[in-house]
């Protein structure tokens, strides 16, 4: 992984990153970061939060629809 100078904790990786704090459990639930346990207590690295690039999502946009008799 990295050393432990990098390592941070979920709450400091949703503040560098804006999001909750779950959402970088789900990240981390999903894979997407690595955990590094010291103790009982788990930690990620800030360059692997700082790097992460989402993967586009969500739902299609929706087409324009011409309404009747409306241009």
């Amino acid at each position: 992984m990295s050393s432990l100078d990098d390592l941070i904790t979920q709450a400091e990786a949703a503040r560098l990153r804006g999001v909750s704090r779950s959402a970088i459990n789900d990240l981390v639930k999903r894979g997407k970061l690595k955990v590094k346990k010291i103790g009982s207590l788990p930690f990620v690295s800030r360059k692997e939060v700082l790097s992460y690039e989402p993967e586009a999502g969500g739902r299609p946009a929706k087409k324009a629809q011409k309404r009747n008799g409306h241009a």
